[in-house]
């Protein structure tokens, strides 16, 4: 088992960025999928980018590409996600998420995914 906490939340202005870290603690990290999932106040959890167990391979859906970035650093059993030019929309809790071995799923599929922390708030004023 893997056991996930974020860190990196808060408010900040639209065009702000923030950065977000996902610490892993248990089972060797290099051996998991990792994504970042986003719920906002009355809507289902989405996926949004996935990286896998190398960090070679990286996936985003189309409103993450360009502005937000996924990575990880095996060595400190950390992923992050860096999020530039962010808008009110992009306001929601964020939650890190691991699935075992490959991003299959297939990867933004919320129920590939057996390890969840407990979410962080952004939000995003105009």
């Amino acid at each position: 088992q893997v056991q996930l906490v974020e860190s990196g939340g808060g408010s900040v202005q639209a065009g702000g960025s923030l950065r977000l870290s996902c610490a892993a603690s248990g089972d060797t990290f290099s051996r998991y999928c990792l994504a970042w999932f986003r719920q906002a106040p009355e809507k289902e959890r989405e996926a949004f980018a996935a990286i896998s167990t190398t960090g070679l391979t990286t996936w985003y859906v189309d409103s993450a590409k360009g502005r937000f970035t996924i990575s990880r650093d095996n060595a400190k059993n950390t992923l992050y996600l860096q999020m530039n030019s962010l808008k009110p929309e992009d306001t929601a809790t964020y939650y890190c998420a691991a699935q075992k071995g490959g991003c299959g799923g297939p990867w933004f599929l919320a129920r590939g995914y057996n390890y969840w922390g407990q979410g962080t708030q952004v939000t995003v004023s105009s």
